[in-house]
């Protein structure tokens, strides 16, 4: 056992060293010779170690996803000797077999839609308008990127991997950009479509191969039933790209099992189905919204109200217990009483009120809250000065300079 490691840990310590010599600019064909007379193959997770380890030591994510293009090419041959396709991905259902599907869709639309119309574009016979509708098709790999980082990253981060998902959400970010820029550019007409679309489709089929040869072994060698169960149980919540809905999938250990519970927990917490919160959490949080909430329960009396630091309608603990029909003007009740008549018998489950209050436009909006068996739990009034959210204008972005 002490010898697997130490050639494990030799390994590893090799495979940085080569990331290393690129790094300070060693060319691809130098750098595979080496690591072809130093190995006779490499396991996806030893790459993910070797990652992870850089960035430990300092190296930025930035630098590691600068070279992840040059490693991938590096090991690539490596890589497809060692990893068969797994018995899981061909199961219909499991979230890699949803996975790899979507890449042969994402693969026959670059190489059946696109890059025909590319071509003819290239030879002057097209406007690159023409490229429009299927760029903006291909623009739904979003959803597939997302279902990756939203899903598939936070399983392998509770196994304490990291560096790889950084890497790749750095990259996959990188594609959504120059989709992006692709169609703008054909929109306008420019001479530079060519180029800068040709560039995404051959990141996005890189990407291709770092998902189906690093990625989702790295999972199958890590998650247990039970969390791919969960991944496919959620994935819905995200969606599909470019295929129709999968059929359900269950690991036959966790078919007869309750639903995973959340990652973490702690003791005296609210637990929730999407996590858990202190009840110091959950107050504070309730009360930093943006807007002011309060709950009128199935007896129609008052049962809380946020305390937010801007109030839009005076609120005191008083009314805790109160019957909602007395917390408001007589002239006015038979409208409230009108509203909870039609939620209560599901004729209504929204109802929306606005006025102007001095420099305040008032956005007042009573919903109907219902149970999973769709069973009245009460009202909900969300209330809001909507004027700053009018005034705004153009773009910020969350990586635009302050």
């Amino acid at each position: 056992m002490s010898q697997e490691i130490n050639n494990r840990e030799r390994r590893k310590e090799a495979i940085k060293s080569m990331l290393r010599l690129l790094h300070e600019g060693k060319t691809v064909e130098e750098v595979q010779g080496i690591f072809k007379e130093a190995f006779d193959g490499v396991a996806a997770s030893e790459i993910s170690a070797a990652e992870q380890a850089l960035i430990s030591e300092g190296l930025p994510v930035s630098e590691v996803q600068r070279l992840c293009d040059v490693h991938s090419a590096v090991f690539k041959g490596s890589i497809e000797e060692i990893h068969a396709p797994s018995d899981a991905s061909k199961i219909p259902g499991h979230p890699t077999h949803t996975l790899k599907a979507e890449n042969a869709a994402i693969t026959t639309h670059m190489d059946e839609r696109i890059r025909p119309l590319l071509r003819r574009v290239l030879e002057g016979k097209l406007a690159t308008q023409a490229l429009l509708p299927e760029v903006g098709a291909l623009l739904a790999i979003d959803l597939h990127y997302s279902r990756k980082e939203n899903l598939l990253f936070p399983y392998l981060e509770q196994h304490g991997i990291t560096a790889p998902p950084k890497v790749m959400w750095g990259v996959d970010d990188e594609i959504r950009s120059l989709l992006k820029e692709a169609a703008k550019l054909a929109a306008a007409g420019s001479a530079e479509t060519g180029a800068k679309l040709a560039e995404a489709l051959t990141r996005v089929e890189e990407m291709i191969f770092k998902e189906e040869n690093i990625l989702i072994p790295m999972m199958l060698e890590t998650l247990s039933a039970e969390e791919w169960s969960g991944v496919a149980r959620e994935s819905g919540e995200i969606g599909y790209c470019m295929i129709e809905t999968p059929p359900v999938w269950q690991a036959k250990a966790a078919a007869s099992q309750a639903p995973a519970a959340p990652f973490v927990s702690v003791s005296n917490a609210v637990q929730l189905p999407s996590g858990f919160l202190s009840v110091p959490e959950l107050s504070s949080l309730l009360d930093t919204l943006p807007v002011d909430i309060t709950f009128v329960g199935a007896d129609d009396t008052v049962h809380y109200f946020s305390q937010g630091s801007e109030r839009v309608f005076p609120r005191t603990k008083a009314i805790i217990g109160r019957n909602v029909a007395n917390c408001h003007p007589p002239a006015s009740v038979h409208i409230v009483e009108g509203i909870i008549s039609d939620f209560k018998s599901g004729k209504k489950d929204h109802e929306d009120f606005w006025l102007k209050l001095g420099d305040k436009f008032v956005y007042i909006r009573y919903f109907a809250v219902r149970d999973e068996s769709n069973q009245y739990l009460g009202v909900l009034e969300v209330t809001q000065d909507i004027a700053p959210i009018q005034a705004i204008e153009g773009e910020k972005r969350l990586v635009s300079p302050v």
